[in-house]
């Protein structure tokens, strides 16, 4: 699906990193860009650099989604092309021992299920809802096309590290309905895939101390180099642009292979 003047566009987590370099790219090729995003002052600043809209969405609602996507369509109309970066981590280990009195203390379970509702059902819901609206679009071409979704996995929905175990359960379950979710709506031409991201240069590390970014970029085969949000957008527009990719998990990561800390 080729992306041109006024293609309607969704960015989930669309205000900063990977979601901010994605809707510029889109509107670069003339999209609409709806933001969806809980950080009010850089949304609305991105959505006033490249002539979006900003909707302040807490993806775990079905009435803040719901809401987003009635604000976005009533500016730009039904959207053809979802992209969801939204997302949070954390590390905790499952269970450990404090190395100050030995005490025992497990990962507690509500910060667990947090991760799950917004990494995993939080994009759920937004692919579900968009799906439903594209599906009363016209088809763009002979083969029935009518709308493309890119999801935003991660490297640790394969290879998790310590203290990952939310943040790779919900991603690797990302990675588990692309295939299903594709083929639910294949018949409807909407396509689906998704992107694992190796270590990004995103605002999460731009905060650590250079040691530990350094260290991090040594650890990509090649190049070693933190990766590049506008790396991300490239390939997003790849698999929104080339109506062929369907159902795909594609790493984007220089090589990586997480070790287990």
């Amino acid at each position: 699906m080729e992306v041109s003047a006024n293609t309607p566009a969704v960015v989930t987590g669309g205000a900063s990193g990977l979601g901010a370099a994605t809707a510029r790219a889109l509107a670069a090729k003339g999209a609409k860009v709806a933001i969806f995003d809980m950080n009010e002052e850089k949304g609305e600043a991105l959505a006033a650099e490249i002539g979006g809209i900003f909707c302040k969405v807490n993806v775990t609602s079905d009435e803040d989604v719901d809401a987003g996507f009635a604000k976005a369509r009533a500016a730009h109309g039904q959207e053809r092309i979802l992209v969801n970066c939204a997302g949070i981590g954390n590390a905790i280990k499952t269970a450990s021992r404090s190395k100050e009195d030995g005490s025992i203390k497990h990962f507690p379970i509500s910060a667990f299920d947090f991760v799950i509702q917004v990494n995993l059902i939080g994009t759920f819901r937004c692919i579900a809802k968009s799906a439903a609206g594209m599906m009363t679009l016209d088809p763009i071409d002979e083969f029935g096309e009518r709308g493309a979704i890119v999801n935003t996995a991660s490297v640790a929905g394969e290879d998790g590290q310590i203290g990952q175990a939310a943040y790779s359960a919900s991603k690797a379950g990302v990675i588990g309905m692309t295939l299903p979710i594709a083929r639910d709506l294949m018949n409807e031409g909407i396509r689906v895939n998704t992107i694992l991201p190796g270590i990004f240069d995103t605002p999460l590390l731009a905060a650590a101390p250079q040691n530990v970014r350094d260290a991090l970029a040594a650890s990509v085969p090649f190049p070693k180099r933190l990766g590049l949000p506008v790396e991300y957008a490239k390939l997003a527009m790849t698999m929104i642009e080339t109506s062929y990719f369907n159902g795909e998990d594609v790493r984007l990561d220089g090589g990586i292979r997480m070790a287990p800390r």
